[in-house]
């Protein structure tokens, strides 16, 4: 099932939603009966990341992720392009890796939703998308030179998510994005964290630092203006209030060369 959003701001989405107003919500769903909100943010569009019950640490000695070749400069598609943005989550060939704290997560590739809210599936306790994180299909691809989304929960009643521990990260820590088809991976270095209240995260000029420029004003993707991949990861933080976290949790995070 698909939860909705709370606390989100009207924008237009590109592609298949082009011409539907779509919440831009500062992301983070709120699942029915859940007790901790996971976060998750949208491309325009709000991204909720699932909470893990039965999360996969894995330790990933520092080499391995050092000596992990490029990913190529022009990443391909991970959907097919006439997929429309209201159709069911899909899983996409990526894994997500976060060394520091010890997360591996497979990845479904997510839309929009009921009431245009960007989807976050959710299910029971055995339910394999708590240990999953979601990138929104309205945002890059990662490893293009522009901005990718992902998002996770933070948590729910059945234990941590797949993002219990983001507000861990440091500036420096490393993010592996592989794709699976070809074994490469794109190696990113995290270059900030920042905490959002949801009035803070409602802001445009926000919304675009945390999807990068186009999807805010219902563009497609657009280049980043350095040249550089990036990307954002996002989850809930703070107090659990009524049906949601008041606060975002933020990773923002470049390619290496």
């Amino acid at each position: 099932m698909v939860t909705s959003l709370r606390h989100f701001v009207g924008r237009r989405a590109w592609g298949a939603a082009s011409t539907t107003t779509i919440v831009v919500a500062v992301m983070l769903l709120s699942a029915p009966h859940i007790a901790l909100d996971p976060g998750g943010p949208p491309a325009v569009a709000v991204v909720e990341p699932p909470t893990v019950g039965d999360e996969r640490p894995i330790d990933i000695p520092p080499t391995a992720v050092s000596s992990m070749p490029p990913a190529a400069a022009v990443p391909a598609d991970l959907v097919d392009p006439a997929l429309d943005l209201r159709a069911g989550p899909v899983a996409v060939p990526i894994a997500l890796e976060l060394p520091s704290i010890g997360v591996h997560a497979d990845v479904l590739g997510v839309g929009l939703g009921a009431n245009d809210i960007m989807d976050a599936p959710t299910g029971g306790a055995d339910d394999p998308v708590w240990g999953q994180a979601f990138w929104y299909r309205g945002s890059a691809v990662p490893g293009a030179a522009s901005t990718a989304l992902i998002a996770g929960h933070i948590g729910s009643r059945y234990g941590p998510g797949i993002f219990a521990r983001l507000d861990e990260m440091v500036p420096g820590d490393p993010i592996v994005v592989q794709d699976l088809r070809t074994g490469l991976g794109t190696r990113f270095v995290v270059t900030e964290t920042t905490e959002y209240s949801l009035e803070e995260a409602a802001r445009p000029e926000v919304l675009d630092r945390i999807y990068g420029a186009g999807p805010v004003a219902g563009m497609h993707p657009q280049p980043s203006t350095d040249g550089l991949s990036h990307l954002t990861l996002i989850t809930c933080a703070g107090t659990f209030r009524g049906d949601t976290h008041d606060h975002r949790r933020v990773v923002s995070a470049v390619a290496q060369p």
